[in-house]
């Protein structure tokens, strides 16, 4: 994960995406990368982001460090042009910050290998209604291997 947040990191300082760090007494507790990434829909490629990854120290959590991070950044983007922001994680946490089953709003995963429940979208005030389509992660994501679940067995 560490060499995927080092490329990612690269690519947000070369414009586009976002990075934000929650601190308490001069420590970082919290991250939270929104990496570019592209939408394939029907009409054009469409500039979006995806929250990746998400993390917060152990001794810090449940104390609504994660869900700020989140929210900041998502106020932040919807400031801009950025129309959606995917993620693949836990519904259960995040459906209370706004994230939905991206299918349910018209948008295909990147990979057969992501859950359909984890797979997950939130629209911002950028978005049209032509934009449907498949999520194509940057490049990054597909050289680390981060993509969805690995089956051990197969």
């Amino acid at each position: 994960m560490a060499d995927l947040v080092d490329t990612l990191r690269h690519g947000i300082r070369s414009g586009g995406g976002l990075a934000l760090v929650a601190e308490a007494a001069g420590q970082v507790v919290g991250h939270v990368m929104f990496t570019p990434s592209l939408l394939d829909a029907p009409r054009r490629l469409v500039g979006v982001q995806v929250l990746s990854p998400l993390g917060v120290l152990p001794e810090h959590q449940r104390q609504g460090i994660g869900s700020a991070l989140v929210r900041a950044g998502l106020a932040n983007l919807a400031e801009g042009e950025t129309p959606v922001v995917f993620l693949e994680g836990d519904p259960g946490y995040y459906s209370r910050l706004g994230f939905v089953p991206g299918a349910e709003l018209g948008f295909r995963k990147p990979s057969l290998r992501i859950p359909d429940a984890a797979f997950q979208a939130i629209r911002l005030p950028a978005y049209e209604p032509w934009m449907t389509g498949t999520l194509v992660y940057s490049e990054p994501f597909w050289r680390h291997d981060a993509v969805g679940l690995r089956d051990a067995n197969a």
